[in-house]
């Protein structure tokens, strides 16, 4: 009798793990995990993410009831693409550099780009009267880019380098510093910066708060495209290609209403970033940004040649295999 006590608790407790792991894997089947920025030029992310914190999420209203969206912030490119490559996401709005750093690091196994999201709203901003007019001028100088590896701080060495400084990811003939964005004013307005390469809003920040100059304005570049795991895409291609077409559909709506669509950003990026945001600020950076759901493998290669002048890619890789086309 004892023994036949033990072997149903014994079968009871397998049916509950069991049933635990089926409900845990049924769960995860449905959650979506998505990265995305506090920069203006994640306007999708930030839109998408203000619908779902107000209760009318675009994508879960896409997608089913069944799918719930988690919502992941990254200061940066590398850092999202570290969450991808460890399967902690599976989608993130991120620059071109960061995403063909981690394709080429993977032999092109691991990461897709399957949208394009915005072009433009990155600057190099140097202090007023500093005389800083082409790379030269720049040598002994401290330069702060959003982190080691992303879009601008790979822009940044490569523009250095072509202009004839000897850049080292250490050091060098200048100091390129990888400064998280939010702290890149406070030590602009200090002095302690002599020029600054980052994205909208804090271009525009840097300009209105601290009497910063445009240089250089990379206003045709891409600066976002919406990038997916290749272990998402094999699992649940069906979902990726439902949230590809509801990214295409979110900005067709943000392109026919760029008031609701700002005053969105505008609240989110003061939730997220603790932070006030004017509705001049909004509307400063927003002229610097183009939206797009366009991807081409041939504007990525001026991207390549920059890492590789960076001293991030050796080879360049293949590009064939780069973007997915879920239509």
């Amino acid at each position: 009798m004892r023994k036949l006590l033990l072997t149903s608790r014994a079968a009871l407790s397998l049916m509950l793990w069991v049933g635990t792991v089926f409900t845990h894997n049924a769960l995860a089947s449905d959650t979506l995990r998505v990265g995305h920025f506090p920069n203006i030029t994640h306007v999708q992310g930030l839109v998408a993410q203000h619908l779902s914190r107000t209760g009318h999420g675009w994508f879960e209203e896409r997608l089913g009831k069944e799918v719930k969206i988690e919502w992941y912030i990254y200061n940066a490119g590398p850092s999202a693409m570290e969450a991808i490559l460890a399967d902690s996401i599976d989608l993130t709005y991120v620059g071109p550099s960061p995403t063909l750093n981690a394709y080429s690091k993977s032999n092109g196994d691991e990461v897709r780009i399957i949208a394009g999201a915005a072009t433009g709203g990155a600057a190099l901003v140097v202090q007023p009267d500093s005389g800083l007019k082409q790379p030269a001028d720049f040598r002994g100088k401290t330069i702060a880019t959003p982190q080691l590896g992303n879009t601008q701080d790979v822009a940044c060495r490569a523009w250095l380098a072509n202009g004839g400084l000897r850049i080292t990811q250490t050091g060098g003939d200048a100091f390129i510093v990888p400064t998280p964005n939010p702290d890149q004013l406070s030590l602009f307005q200090q002095k302690k910066l002599d020029a600054v390469w980052t994205v909208e809003p804090w271009v525009s920040r840097l300009e209105r708060n601290a009497g910063g100059k445009i240089l250089l304005e990379q206003s045709k570049d891409s600066i976002t495209v919406l990038v997916s795991s290749v272990k998402f895409l094999k699992t649940k291609r069906e979902l990726a290609r439902k949230f590809a077409q509801a990214h295409r559909e979110l900005t067709e709506w943000i392109l026919a209403h760029p008031a609701e669509a700002k005053q969105m950003v505008q609240q989110e990026l003061a939730a997220e970033t603790q932070a006030k945001v004017s509705d001049e600020l909004i509307a400063q950076a927003w002229t610097r940004i183009g939206l797009t759901t366009e991807a081409s493998p041939d504007e990525y290669r001026q991207f390549v040649a920059n890492a590789q002048r960076a001293g991030f890619i050796r080879t360049a890789p293949d590009l064939s295999r780069l973007i997915e086309r879920l239509n």
